[in-house]
């Protein structure tokens, strides 16, 4: 089973399809394209893969009772279909069948068509909206094109592997929150990386229940292509057959159209074995609530491996979000710390981890893909370094793979795929690796929207080969490295100097008072400086400005001394005031440091006070550790390529003369 994608087909194919969506322009908006089109297709596929279930159960029917007439042959194969196929249809209507019957009936029996399909398929169609969308067709007089293009299409698995639909599929997604203006938020994951997570995560042909979960599903292409890859590996009918009865694959999906997509998908290739829910994994389910929540609770289900590409940077939160619901599980799956509400990733890794089985159960393995967001948002204490903390802490983090960039179909960012384990070999423990694997591709041939690089099976391979043998410390390669988990850590210290001038002297400044001129206000002052503070003050009293002046030491009573100089009856307008000029700033300093060492040496100014943070922060910043200084090009070898190219426009201009 072949995971390569002969994409020039697959992209007459959907430049086909495409043309039908085209079709819909001025009878329907944009961001209702796919609302027609993405239901047609689907039931297309599942019509072909009947069509051809019916052809070979009555030749076989007919290989057992050659005798029997066409129309007994007809009905017993129904009976067949409806008692003992995954799905079925009780009408004898296709799309051709309905095309070319009375237009005048055409919306009647097209409902008759959709209405007669399994239970299994009524739930795709209910997802899809699609008996809505039926009642605009004929409206807007669209039913009768659509069907004509797509009554004859070849759809079915013979045609088009579910490797192949699934890339179709998700090009049209694409295309469609190009053309309707919305930012998807969704990145189709290239079936290259998911086989590159499935060999990370070193998922073996099992002899035993193995279990892989996708808390954001999409159309299942990262758990179909799971199964694929380790059915492509098998090496005999007797290790398929294990893949077969001991992988289930399980997984929920926000979108209802995606859902449905997936749900379809499953129903064609008959794994009744796959779990997949329609709903928010990162909220709990809630028998009342409008919104289906997390079908596979930790309470209930744990994982042997895990691996996903969650949507990147996507707000949970505000007025358009779920925090409320997210926040009921802030103190169990979420205690670590949350997210800022623009971004939840890491909701998606911290829902993953609570669903780990513990060692004694035989551990969970872990592959998320990652934009560069959760290596290092979120100051010390806030929800993500307090995510990355906890994760650090437990020794979870096993090794970080920097991926080439323009890798993805909708983004050309560069991506992270990071593997986290419960249970670490002895040589893992506490450590970290990291992998350079930004130059691991090649171009494609021609760029599939912004994927124009791609992930060869050599490329793949050496990515492996360096996480397995990597873990030496005589590992040669400076592509890999392997950090102490504690070298992410960091002290964030709160530190008050004394600025000097340009001879290097501690000064002292005169500037206006912009805060309110009250005691509190003072007193806060006086904490600060702990040194003399002189006040010019414009006081107001009866109408009649005076000056006044006011002078704190740092044993002074603030408000006795204001209440001195100002009565009640007076106001300050204005105020200026001098005082030695501290300066308080954050400095970011590694674990591990001497910290009044480290800032006597990179402040080298005269401290008054420090204060180290009540937490340690975490940030991973793999770039700084594959840093790689290249000089810069020599003046002189600039000048010569320009005059060089200054040279060579000249002539091509006296050309075009002549």
């Amino acid at each position: 089973m072949s995971l390569a994608l002969n994409k020039p087909k697959l992209d007459n194919l959907t430049d086909e399809i495409w043309k039908s969506a085209e079709r819909l322009r001025g009878k329907f908006k944009a961001y209702e394209y796919q609302s027609v089109v993405l239901p047609i297709i689907v039931i297309r596929r599942l019509e072909c893969v009947l069509i051809k279930w019916r052809e070979d159960k009555a030749a076989e029917v007919l290989g057992k009772r050659p005798k029997l007439d066409a129309k007994e042959l007809t009905t017993l194969v129904k009976n067949l279909e409806i008692n003992t196929a995954p799905f079925s249809n009780k009408t004898n209507w296709t799309m051709r069948s309905v095309y070319e019957e009375d237009h005048a009936l055409l919306e009647q029996n097209f409902r008759a068509y959709i209405n007669g399909f399994s239970a299994n398929v009524q739930e795709i169609v209910e997802n899809f909206n699609f008996r809505a969308t039926i009642g605009l067709m004929v409206k807007n007089n669209r039913l009768a094109p659509i069907l004509n293009q797509y009554k004859e299409m070849e759809l079915g698995p013979e045609r088009l592997s579910p490797l192949e639909m699934g890339y179709v599929y998700e090009e049209l997604l694409r295309r469609f929150s190009e053309q309707s203006g919305e930012e998807a938020g969704e990145h189709f994951t290239p079936r290259e990386v998911i086989r590159l997570m499935v060999e990370l995560l070193d998922i073996a042909i099992p002899d035993r229940h193995v279990s892989i979960y996708d808390p954001a599903c999409g159309t299942g292409g990262m758990l179909s292509v799971a199964k694929e890859h380790l059915l492509d590996r098998a090496k005999t009918q007797e290790e398929r057959d294990r893949v077969e009865k001991f992988i289930t694959v399980h997984g929920q999906e926000l979108s209802p159209t995606n859902y449905a997509i997936c749900q379809a998908d499953l129903l064609i290739k008959s794994d009744q074995q796959a779990k997949v829910f329609l709903g928010n994994s990162l909220i709990p389910h809630e028998a009342n609530s409008r919104e289906p929540g997390d079908q596979l609770p930790e309470s209930r289900f744990e994982f042997d491996f895990m691996l996903s590409n969650p949507p990147f940077g996507v707000t949970w939160g505000g007025k358009d979000g779920y925090e409320a619901e997210a926040r009921k599980l802030e103190k169990k799956r979420y205690a670590a710390g949350m997210p800022r509400v623009t971004d939840g990733a890491l909701l998606f890794l911290q829902t993953m981890l609570a669903k780990m089985k513990s060692p004694n159960k035989g551990s969970s393995r872990i592959a998320i893909i990652f934009n560069g967001s959760p290596l290092s948002n979120g100051d010390c204490g806030q929800g993500e370094s307090e995510i990355r903390r906890w994760i650090l802490e437990n020794d979870w983090l096993d090794a970080i793979v920097m991926l080439p960039d323009q890798l993805f179909y909708n983004t050309g960012i560069f991506t992270y795929i990071w593997l986290l384990r419960n249970e670490k070999p002895t040589t893992h423990r506490e450590r970290v690796m990291l992998i350079d694997g930004r130059q691991q591709f090649e171009k494609e041939p021609r760029s599939f929207g912004n994927k124009r690089n791609r992930i060869t099976d050599e490329h793949r391979k050496w990515i492996e080969d360096r996480y397995r043998l990597g873990w030496s410390s005589h590992f040669p390669e400076e592509e890999v490295q392997l950090f102490h988990r504690a070298k992410f850590a960091y002290h964030k210290v709160s530190v008050v100097f004394w600025q000097t001038d340009e001879n290097d002297v501690p000064t002292t400044i005169t500037e206006p008072y912009s805060k309110a001129f009250t005691a509190a206000n003072l007193k806060k002052d006086q904490d600060f400086y702990e040194s003399e503070l002189h006040f010019e003050l414009d006081v107001v009293e009866n109408g009649v400005h005076r000056r006044a002046t006011l002078d704190l030491a740092p044993g002074d009573d603030a408000a006795k001394k204001l209440k001195s100089v100002v009565n009640k009856a007076a106001k300050v307008e204005s105020a200026s005031w001098t005082h030695r000029h501290y300066v308080r700033d954050d400095e970011y300093i590694p674990f591990g440091e001497d910290i009044e060492a480290f800032l006597k040496t990179e402040l080298c100014k005269p401290i008054v006070r420090w204060e180290d943070s009540k937490q340690l922060g975490y940030e991973i910043l793999p770039n700084k550790y594959f840093y790689r200084y290249l000089a810069p090009t020599p003046a002189r070898s600039l000048l010569d390529t320009f005059w060089r190219l200054e040279r060579e426009a000249t002539e091509a201009l006296l050309g075009l003369e002549q």
